[in-house]
């Protein structure tokens, strides 16, 4: 049985925020969509706060108009902002209750090329049960898999489509979430979401930890968490940090839960945005847990390099394929896939398909990680 975790970011399509050269250039648009959302949601607007709205929609090109380059202000209710012909707008809304809306990132379709490219990772991959991270929603997901990679070749090969196909929606106001994949034999049954998972500070899981229940031909139960932490992008360092923290806390109060009911076979995978050997990992990487990482495996290999995101530094090691005991000791093989990334400014890190002959080829900036299991 082999599994996998991919961050699928050049799907079909992606927010123009995000859509850049570098990620420098979206990460205002980005910041000013979380601050903006976050002020409407007050009770009561202050002075400071409409000051710091027209601050944010000016920066943003919606001062003078509901439509901006990145973004577009949704109204469904009530006003938020008043645009005279002559004066300056103002903010008319004197709380959350007196308008219905938000400001919403705009998306546009990915290089085509890399849109096959990524389906050439994952048909390369060819996973009995494939971890996607950055789709969309379901039906985005599930037409990628039935026309593009339903109609990808690899070795002269027609790539057989996946059977099973799932995303639950997570609390990614960017229709980022993680969803997955599996083949007629390996059939889903049970999902567990987290979207409402909730501490002191708020709100845990910045997408979900979605936890599938799946049948394996033997007649056995697998459990597979699915996870994309906190990005390192945008935001405060200490608070970015802090709620990754949380946020693997949580998904090892989770899996304990697991081994508490009796559950050996587990795995948790995906992007968790953190490099093995920093505190926000603690709690699923140390202090007692029962976790292994692949990674770790005699069997692994990590292609000369050991990170999987940007040039593949130890920097970059951001996704995981972590096991139970119980998996871990039931690794036949486990390496990474990079052939989809370009590799450095000129592409020449590790070799690439022949298909990505440029950057905006790419079928994403993270190698998939994969672990063959002998179960």
């Amino acid at each position: 049985m082999l599994i996998a975790t991919f961050n699928v970011e050049n799907m079909f399509n992606r927010t123009k925020a995000m859509n850049g050269a570098t990620w420098a250039e979206g990460k205002p648009a980005l910041e000013a969509h979380q601050a903006l959302n976050t002020l409407f949601e007050k009770a009561v607007y202050s002075s400071a706060d409409k000051t710091l709205m027209l601050a944010l929609l000016k920066a943003s090109g919606l001062l003078k108009s509901d439509e901006g380059p990145l973004m577009r202000l949704r109204k469904i209710r009530g006003q938020l902002i008043k645009r005279p012909r002559t004066g300056e707008p103002e903010i008319v809304a004197s709380g959350r209750t007196s308008w219905i809306g938000w400001v919403e990132l705009k998306t546009e379709p990915v290089n085509e090329v890399a849109t096959q490219n990524t389906a050439r990772v994952i048909a390369t991959l060819n996973a009995d049960v494939l971890g996607v991270m950055e789709a969309e929603d379901r039906t985005t997901l599930r037409l990628f898999n039935e026309q593009v990679l339903g109609e990808t070749s690899i070795d002269h090969l027609l790539f057989n489509a996946y059977h099973h196909v799932m995303l639950v929606d997570g609390n990614d106001d960017r229709g980022i979430d993680v969803g997955l994949l599996t083949r007629r034999d390996y059939p889903v049954l049970s999902i567990r979401s987290h979207v409402h998972d909730a501490d002191a500070q708020g709100l845990i899981f910045s997408r979900d930890c979605a936890e599938y229940q799946l049948g394996l031909p033997s007649g056995k139960r697998l459990w597979v968490l699915l996870n994309h932490f906190k990005s390192k992008g945008y935001g405060e360092q200490a608070a970015n940090n802090a709620k990754r923290k949380r946020q693997a806390a949580r998904v090892r109060e989770i899996y304990d839960a697991h081994l508490a009911e009796g559950d050996e076979w587990l795995v948790m995978m995906g992007d968790l945005n953190e490099v093995p050997g920093n505190a926000p990992l603690n709690p699923l990487l140390r202090e007692g847990s029962s976790l292994r990482d692949v990674a770790g495996h005699p069997q692994y290999d990590n292609g000369g390099r050991p990170g999987t995101h940007g040039n593949c530094t130890a920097s970059g090691k951001f996704d995981y394929i972590l096991l139970s005991p119980g998996l871990f000791d039931k690794v036949k093989a486990a390496g990474v896939e990079r052939r989809g990334m370009w590799g450095g400014t000129n592409g020449t890190l590790w070799p690439h398909f022949k298909e990505v002959t440029r950057a905006e080829e790419a079928a994403s900036d993270h190698a998939a990680v994969w672990v063959e299991l002998d179960i």
